[in-house]
């Protein structure tokens, strides 16, 4: 039987440069509001989201400029060779290694374009060995985080005793759109901000958090509902439908479509850990689920103190959530482009 892989570490970070949400809807009418009529009607949404603050990698006044692809991908690898090098060694130290224990590092990001890939661009200043294994991935958006964590916990079972990394890491602050005039970048700009978390894994000892099981629902003809359009000056967002609408009729079937194949049930998870995509999304979830109003707390935390980041923001919630103490059987979960569900199970022994 072959051995699970253990949670042995996890960190978080944000970059230096934090943003208080009146300051974005400033920043937003300044740069939209005399050129899209809609503007003003749409500025509830900034309030609406429960988001207090947000973080960037540059000052709010740099993104008042209009920018374009060489621009944002400069601050893009500037900013994220220093957030992920943070994020790496803070993991590592707290599960007591040092950085030439790191067997394999997976890189999940979908808000920037680096080739070479991070980790190789950080391989010198954090130490990786030559011969460390490398997995870049790409796409993935919201449901990143999780799947991110199948992937690592899948290769940490395939070699018990390696050590995995998982370097979770968006900007979703650089796709800002000064030429985008449309509800969705309006959604886009109210929502979005920077941060990065990484997490230790090894399979065979170690750690009383388990990576029980994995798994991946993908609805057909979704592939509208989330995304990013490739233009001239950088990514542009795609929302075309209605988010907590569609979480509220589809989740529960989707994800319960995922614990049958793990042999499970709603019934049998203590603990739901979902990506907060807004205080509109974490309400639709609870209704989605028949949760309790306020049982997902921790997901309207975080949003509150750093907006939706993607990919990472699940695994601040994760974070909270084990500082607070886990259940015996939690399960994380994130929805993404595609649009897809990505699931895992945590077995927790006290």
């Amino acid at each position: 039987m072959k051995q699970t892989a253990a949670l042995i570490s996890m960190a978080t970070g944000v970059p230096p440069h934090v943003f208080h949400q009146t300051q974005i809807l400033e920043a937003a009418r300044f740069i939209l509001g005399s050129r899209y009529p809609q503007f003003e009607t749409l500025s509830p949404l900034f309030a609406n989201t429960g988001i207090q603050h947000r973080y960037g990698v540059k000052p709010i006044e740099w993104y008042c400029e209009p920018r374009g692809w060489p621009e944002r991908t400069q601050a893009f690898l500037e900013g994220a060779e220093v957030l992920f090098v943070d994020v790496a060694r803070k993991a590592i130290e707290r599960a007591d290694l040092s950085v030439t224990n790191i067997d394999t590092v997976v890189t999940v990001c979908s808000t920037g374009i680096a080739t070479p890939t991070l980790e190789a661009r950080v391989a010198a200043k954090l130490g990786l060995r030559p011969d460390v294994s490398r997995v870049p991935v790409f796409g993935l958006g919201c449901a990143g985080g999780v799947t991110g964590l199948s992937i690592a916990s899948r290769l940490a079972q395939a070699r018990p005793g390696t050590n995995v990394l998982l370097v979770v890491l968006e900007l979703c602050t650089l796709a800002v759109r000064h030429d985008e005039l449309t509800k969705a970048n309006i959604v886009a700009a109210s929502l979005f901000g920077d941060g990065a978390a990484a997490v230790l894994l090894r399979a065979g000892d170690g750690g009383a958090t388990r990576i029980e099981a994995t798994g991946e629902y993908l609805w057909p003809n979704t592939l509208n509902i989330m995304g990013w359009r490739v233009d001239p000056e950088g990514f542009g967002v795609i929302f075309q439908r209605t988010i907590p609408d569609f979480v509220t009729a589809h989740m529960k079937p989707g994800i319960t479509a995922i614990l049958s194949g793990m042999g499970l049930s709603i019934g049998d998870i203590d603990c739901f850990i979902c990506h907060p995509g807004g205080t509109k999304v974490i309400i639709a979830i609870e209704r989605s689920f028949s949760l309790d109003q306020g049982t997902l707390n921790n997901e309207r935390g975080v949003i509150a103190d750093y907006g939706n980041m993607s990919a990472a923001t699940v695994l601040f919630v994760l974070e909270r959530a084990r500082a607070q103490g886990l259940p015996p059987l939690a399960l994380v979960t994130s929805l993404g482009p595609g649009f897809t569900a990505s699931c895992v199970t945590l077995r927790h022994t006290a």
